[in-house]
Formats: C-alpha cells, structure tokens, sequence
C-alpha cells in the first residue's frame, strides 16, 4: 500500500475514480462514520484549522457530518448527502474557502496514519488504497488558490 500524495495543479481536475465498494463493505457504516470524525478531530489542531469552523462546536460538528455524508455516498453507500444537501457539487461548495495545493496536501496527509490503522483493524489493503486514491484525486478538484 503506498499512500503517497500527488501533487496537484490549480484548475487541473484529473479523472477520478470512486473508491472500491469493498471499502465500505469491509469497514461498515459506524467505522467509516469513526474514522471521517477521527480525520477532523485532527484538522481541529492542524495548520489548516484555519479552513474549517473550528471555533463553532455546532458548525464542525455539520462540517463533519457533511463530511461523511458525502464520503460515505461516493463509497458506495447510502446517499445521506443527496437526501440532506441535495447535489453534492463539491466544487462550488468549496469555491468560499481559500485551498491552496499545500493546505490540499496538510488535509490529505492527516488522512494517511487513520488509514494505515486499518490495515491493522484486517481491512483489505487494495481497498483501503482505492478509498486514498480517490482522496488523493479528487482532493485537487477543489484546489482554488494558488499557493
């Protein structure tokens, strides 16, 4: 498994693929749900911080949810964003916030060592690999300043 980070380029939107179902399959809901939660706790206290609403406790806690939402939809799994938020439009959802390829990066790399624990947890490697490569993707979709 090699969770490496490609670098990305202002307005480039490469091809992307969704995450094997077998992700979601082997992880389930309440693990997936975990480790979105676990991702931005750690934003919580990371030089991005800066990019989420860290400040308003209800405002993150949506923040997250949203997150999962749409993490869990793209893996295969129940459309909770759809039916909450509408159309994901990720891209324009984002188009607020100021994401630079290096904040992009920081964002990604808090993802790395959360994944890797589930290797341990007998989660299959390759599916745990085409959950990070779509992170890795489509993460540069929503790059929107220069660095």
């Amino acid at each position: 498994m090699k969770l490496t980070i490609s670098d990305g380029q202002i307005g480039v939107r490469p091809p992307v693929t969704k995450p094997h179902p077998g992700f979601l399959h082997e992880v389930g809901e309440e693990r997936f749900k975990k480790l979105v939660f676990d991702h931005y706790d750690l934003i919580k206290d990371s030089d991005i911080a800066f990019l989420f609403p860290v400040h308003d406790e209800e405002d993150f806690d949506d923040a997250k949810q949203h997150a999962f939402d749409f993490l869990i939809q793209i893996s295969g799994g129940p459309r909770y964003f759809e039916q909450s938020r509408g159309e994901p439009r990720m891209v324009g959802r984002h188009a607020p916030f100021r994401i630079d390829e290096e904040s992009r990066k920081a964002w990604l790399a808090l993802y790395a060592p959360l994944l890797e624990a589930l290797v341990e947890e007998g989660i299959t490697e390759e599916y745990i690999q085409s959950f990070w490569d779509y992170l890795d993707i489509f993460s540069m979709w929503l790059v929107n300043t220069k660095s």
